[in-house]
């Protein structure tokens, strides 16, 4: 038997994005990436809570929380950790995914890793690419290799994970 997620559909609970606030106008866009995904996946505005943390080091707090509630069944994490002079984004980014791994696994619910973790804010930028502000851009490929949305790629990764949790669980 073959068993694989869909990432259409009704949800069986609500759903919980977490926005880093540092490096906004990353963030802002991997957030609209993301609901315009929900949208066209048929999710209804009125099942997903948006919180707001002041960096991405404060996402696993709140998710950590969220995780354990009952009424959610998935967790997206958007924040953009972009390399500077010291290693400090190697510090936030091991431990930020570390704690969403354990928390997926210790609640079976998806905490969906939509961290960009950029050397670069071109390179973040054109991660987090929005159709209408990036139109030019979104349609060349052979200029940026790397450019979508990751928060929207995020976004239909965890429909199709609770889809296939249901589905572990009934099989």
């Amino acid at each position: 038997m073959i068993y694989e997620g869909n990432p259409k559909g009704s949800l069986p609970g609500r759903v919980a994005i977490i926005v880093a606030k540092f490096n906004q106008t990353i963030t802002n866009r991997l957030l609209r990436g993301a609901l315009d995904a929900f949208r066209a996946a048929g999710v209804s505005d009125d099942v997903v809570d948006v919180f707001y943390v002041p960096g991405a080091f404060e996402i696993p707090t709140v998710s950590g929380l969220l995780v354990q509630r009952s009424e959610y069944c998935g967790i997206l994490a958007l924040g953009a950790v972009i390399k500077g002079e010291t290693s400090h984004d190697e510090h936030i980014n091991r431990a930020i995914s570390l704690m969403f791994a354990k928390q997926g696994a210790e609640f079976g619910k998806p905490v969906m890793f939509g961290v960009l973790t950029c050397n670069s804010v071109e390179q973040a930028l054109a991660r987090s690419a929005v159709e209408s502000e990036d139109a030019d851009e979104t349609r060349d490929k052979a200029k940026k290799a790397h450019l979508g949305n990751k928060g929207a790629d995020c976004a239909q990764a965890l429909l199709e994970m609770v889809d296939l949790l249901s589905l572990c669980a009934k099989s």
